[in-house]
């Protein structure tokens, strides 16, 4: 079981960097990059199916999950790919701030899991 929750935590990681990359990268473009919306899309499939293994641990997981977190983390990551899935919808008609918007609540989401204990 162990071994299926990292591979979810890498798929987690890898979507959150082609979101973050991707709307780096994007930034100078008139458009938001496909790849964003899937990243963000897979990343909250991901964080939900980790977070769906960790209970199914229950008590020999390790410890009780931060419900908070994971519920503030989940809406920040729907708002990233509701953001991002309207942005490549607008294709070449994108505002910067709706870009901006994308990668800065990306950069909220990982500081939401890096720095909440």
């Amino acid at each position: 079981m162990e071994f299926l929750y990292n591979v979810f935590v890498f798929l987690h990681f890898a979507s959150w960097a082609l979101v973050f990359g991707g709307s780096i990268a994007s930034l100078r473009t008139k458009a938001l990059y496909k790849g964003v919306s899937h990243g963000a899309m897979g990343a909250v499939v991901a964080g939900v199916i980790m977070v769906g293994i960790a209970e199914m641990a229950g008590p020999f997981g390790g410890g009780e999950l931060d419900m908070a977190k994971i519920g503030v983390k989940l809406v920040i990551a729907l708002a990233v790919a509701v953001l991002a899935v309207l942005a490549v919808r607008k294709g070449e008609d994108v505002s910067p701030g709706l870009k901006r918007s994308v990668l800065g609540l990306t950069l909220v989401n990982i500081l939401v899991a890096v720095f909440w204990n």
